[in-house]
């Protein structure tokens, strides 16, 4: 097996003068072999087309009409018996309730000293644990998941336990595992960003965000059994179908330090090419249309001091120089073999350490560590036949967490998606991202793999910015993020009609953006059966969705947590808040289930048991 080396070049970037530069000393290199080898709960929209028929390409160039319809209960309920949509239903109302949403902790806390752990666990199971959950291990959740699978309905799994622990206690930890040594001892001016510094008062990054699991540092040997149990996970789903995903978060996997340094160093790189895009007159313009012509950019940068040839650098990169540069030629930079201090300098300001130029020996290899074990994941999930779904995160992680997929999506990635990025539309840079990885893995020729979801820290991401003091990085309203969604899916849409090599999965329980995807999906003539455009949306909701396109023949995925009941408690616990904002806001999954719940009683099929 041939050995793959990994080279991240981090650079300091400084203000000088309204403007970015960079620090004279040499970027610290992370050398780190490789082997070869949110969700988000929108309400649903109303429409008043009841269905929506999709073409769909049935032998050679016959063709039959597929319909989907979201109004179908008998279909859409066909793999529920009657007791389990009545438990849709109570579950759903009491999510509904103020009191017993905002109290649920503490009369989970009573529930158990009242029964006793066993008879509360029995109960649970019964009601919101067996609604949200699949099950306490990979051996329990195989009967539901090759039951959703007969009628149409693939799996994402998730391993949902989270560490219980108190508020002061997170915070600690986060304080501890987010600045290096050489931070907590420097003494003087500080040149890091507020935003890419942890702050005590959202040390506990579990506040104000629903359904998304959230891990803390401890050590070494704790992200090891996190990786332990990702491969479980991996192994359970590559058992279980054959086409199934897996979901992993990075901050369980490594010392979210790096995350957040490495994060601040590629925003500051891109943002110093904004500025001198500015400086070319080029405001405006989307990221990946923005050029650099080469010769004013060796001309404004000598002025700045840099020394060295730009120009004949990157002419001489390209097979055919078109005498400008883009943002993804000048991303190229940070991970090039080049020392960038060669080509740019800090003007009138002497020797500046570089960001991590103090970093103790331990800490590098904890750098290693992380992406080692990114690396064992994706070949386990080779191995397995599964794909592997990185979770996206906080705005302050989010550019490291999605460099290193790319990152790995450029090597995994070559013969068919096996690693899938999360991008959170909520985000006014979404498009641009997206863009941006999209035309990357086209120049390159890899799979873009992608989980459009509307985002789970809007609250968090709000608040934190107002309070810190930097620009709030979440779309001003609902409307505007809906825009942003389509945007980006219709981008990725586009690209998968031209090339056939990109992917996407519409991770969204709104109807009208489901049915939006179906219509372009139409127009563009992109085939159930390609496999290319998924569906997602969580167990236990939004069913009506959910299987009328598994049995009309589209792929589409639950995202399927289990865990022990009582260490998945803290998941179902926002779970139940997540569920409270979802049904006051739409009616329709309530009314679904009453309506077919009168049909069978009707028809005389209260009885009924799913076949399969």
């Amino acid at each position: 097996m041939s050995h793959i080396w990994f080279h991240i070049t981090l650079v300091l970037v400084f203000p000088v003068n309204k403007y970015w530069c960079c620090t004279r000393g040499a970027a610290c290199w992370f050398l780190v072999r490789l082997l070869s080898l949110s969700s988000d709960l929108p309400e649903i929209g109303a429409d008043k087309q009841s269905a929506h028929r999709f073409r769909a390409e049935s032998t050679g160039t016959a063709a039959d009409e597929v319909s989907v319809d979201f109004d179908q209960t008998r279909e859409a309920y066909k793999s529920k018996g009657s007791l389990e949509l009545l438990r849709s239903l109570v579950v759903f109302k009491l999510c509904s309730y103020d009191f017993l949403v905002d109290k649920n902790k503490e009369i989970m806390d009573l529930g158990k000293t009242l029964l006793g752990q066993r008879a509360f666990n029995q109960f649970m199971k019964m009601t919101f644990y067996g609604q949200f959950v699949a099950g306490e291990d990979h051996k329990a959740i195989r009967p539901l998941i090759q039951k959703n699978q007969a009628f149409g309905v693939g799996s994402v799994l998730d391993y949902s336990v989270e560490e219980d622990i108190t508020q002061e206690e997170a915070e600690q930890k986060e304080m501890d595992s987010c600045a290096s040594a050489a931070e907590k001892e420097r003494i003087g001016e500080d040149h890091r960003e507020k935003k890419y510094k942890v702050h005590k008062q959202f040390g506990d990054r579990r506040g104000g965000v629903t359904g998304a699991r959230t891990y803390f540092y401890a050590d070494e040997a704790k992200c090891d059994q996190h990786m332990e149990t990702f491969i479980k996970c991996i192994k359970a789903s590559g058992g279980s179908s054959m086409d199934g995903f897996s979901a992993i978060k990075m901050t369980a996997l490594g010392r979210p330090q790096f995350l957040l340094q490495f994060s601040e160093v590629l925003v500051k790189w891109r943002r110093f090419f904004t500025f001198l895009a500015s400086q070319q007159g080029k405001d405006g313009m989307t990221a990946l249309e923005q050029k650099l012509e080469l010769n004013q950019l060796q001309e404004f940068l000598n002025k700045l001091g840099a020394k060295g040839d730009f120009y004949g650098w990157f002419s001489g990169r390209k097979e055919e120089s078109s005498g400008t540069i883009d943002m993804i030629d000048w991303n190229s930079l940070i991970d090039d073999r080049t020392k960038i201090s060669d080509l740019l300098v800090v003007p009138n300001l002497g020797e500046l350490e570089p960001l991590l130029a103090k970093f103790t020996v331990e800490e590098e290899k904890q750098m290693k560590r992380m992406l080692q074990r990114m690396d064992i994941l994706a070949k386990h999930a080779i191995d397995n036949g599964v794909r592997l779904m990185v979770d996206a995160e906080q705005t302050y992680f989010q550019p490291a967490i999605s460099r290193l997929t790319l990152e790995m999506q450029r090597i995994y990635n070559k013969e068919k998606p096996v690693i899938f990025n999360t991008y959170q539309c909520y985000l006014k840079e979404a498009f641009d991202n997206v863009s941006m990885d999209v035309e990357l893995s086209r120049r390159e020729g890899w799979h873009f793999a992608a989980k459009l979801v509307r985002g789970a820290y809007m609250y968090q991401e709000r608040e934190r910015a107002e309070e810190i003091g930097y620009e709030d990085p979440i779309n001003p309203d609902y409307e505007s993020t809906n825009k942003m969604y389509h945007r980006c899916l219709d981008y990725v849409l586009d690209e998968i009609a031209l090339r056939r090599n990109a992917n996407v999965m519409v991770a969204s329980h709104n109807e009208d953006t489901v049915k939006h995807t179906l219509s372009r999906m139409y127009e563009l003539g992109l085939f159930p059966r390609e496999n290319k455009v998924y569906f997602g949306q969580l167990l236990g909701m939004c069913d009506q969705i959910s299987f009328p396109l598994g049995q009309a023949g589209f792929p589409v995925y639950k995202y399927v947590p289990y865990g022990p009941v009582n260490e998945v408690m803290p998941y179902l616990s926002r779970r139940a808040q997540e569920n409270r904002g979802f049904m006051k806001g739409a009616q329709k999954e309530r009314e679904l289930l009453w309506k077919e719940l009168k049909r069978r009683l009707v028809s005389g099929e209260l009885l009924y048991r799913p076949v399969y």
